[in-house]
Formats: structure tokens, sequence, C-alpha cells
């Protein structure tokens, strides 16, 4: 999706949230949520609809934050930050599998933790970088792989809430853009 914007106006670019990679990380971990909650869980399990729920909310709450940040950067962070929420809700439940299933989390000292550390930063990752640790025969791999995700996505947001924070203290709000450009108008017009 391409920023959106009236080049003449007092609303500032906005959107463009497909290009982000908290956005694109998010989307494969709510692919990897249906895939892995589908295969690891009763059908009929409310587990299901949680962590899928979550999931979505990780993801449709970036596309939404930044939507509104063209005339709310307040809406833009909290939305921001709803979605690491929605994301750090969905780990506690991959992390009570884990611990429920009595399988082991993957540690730095872990033999797989160095070379699934190295995959999850790695540019242009789409759900087929990751398919084969998600969709593994062992849901130890699965979990595991999800939570890397999870904890890499979460912690793109926080950065890009500490520049959103230092954005709005550097350029303000719309209220702000919209007396300045209100001021501007009046300037211009006493000119002529």
């Amino acid at each position: 999706m391409e920023k959106q914007y009236n080049p003449d106006g007092f609303i500032p670019k906005y959107g463009g949230y497909a290009k982000l990679i908290s956005y694109k990380k998010a989307e494969i971990i709510f692919d990897g949520t249906y895939y892995f909650t589908h295969k690891y869980f009763h059908p009929f399990d409310r587990t299901i609809d949680q962590m899928v729920q979550a999931a979505r909310s990780g993801k449709q709450n970036i596309i939404e934050g930044s939507m509104a940040s063209g005339t709310s950067k307040i809406m833009e962070i909290t939305l921001t930050n709803v979605a690491r929420a929605s994301l750090q809700e969905l780990l506690g439940d991959y992390e009570d599998f884990i611990r429920v299933q009595k399988l082991k989390f993957w540690d730095k000292d872990h033999p797989y933790y160095a070379p699934l550390t190295k995959k999850l930063i790695a540019n242009n990752a789409t759900y087929q970088t990751y398919q084969k640790g998600i969709e593994s025969i062992d849901p130890e791999v699965s979990a595991n792989v999800m939570i890397g995700l999870i904890k890499l996505t979460s912690f793109l947001l926080s950065r890009q809430i500490e520049k959103l924070e230092k954005e709005f203290l550097k350029e303000g709000g719309l209220r702000e853009r919209m007396t300045q450009a209100r001021i501007e108008v009046r300037k211009k017009q006493n000119k002529q």
C-alpha cells in the first residue's frame, strides 16, 4: 500500500505499513499461528481462537496505526503499542504450550539458537523463509521458531514506538500543523 497524502495540505504522509519490517513479521506470525494452532490443538479448543485473534490483532493494529498516522500521532503510537501488547499475549500462549508439553525453551546455549537468530534477522524474509521450522513435525521446533519471531517483532515495535515518540516531539501533532497552516494562509492573504 502506497503512502497517501495531500501534498498541498497539512496532513502528512500516512500509510505505507506494508513496507514495515514489523508488519511483514507480524503477517508471518499470523500465518504461522494459524497453522500451529490448527495442527497442535483440538478443533474445539478455545485456545485456537484466542491465539489466532492475538496474532491478528498484532498485525491489524499495525495497519490501523499506520493509516491513522496522518491525522493522529497519538492514535498511531497507541495502536502500535496495542499490536505489541497483543503479540506479548501470544508469546505467553506459546510459552505456556512449551511448558505444559514439557518441551525445551531454546536459550543461547541451545544448538538451534544461533541458526534461528541468523534466520530471524534475514532481509526480505517471508513465510517460506521460516516454513520448515514453523511446519516442523516437532512441536518444540515450531513453538520456538514462533517465539523467536514474536520476540523479534516485539523488539521492532518497541523501536518503532520510540521513533514515533521522537517524531511527535520534533514535528508535533495535527492541531499544531493545522494552526501553522492557517497562519501561513493568513500571511499570504495579508500580503495580497
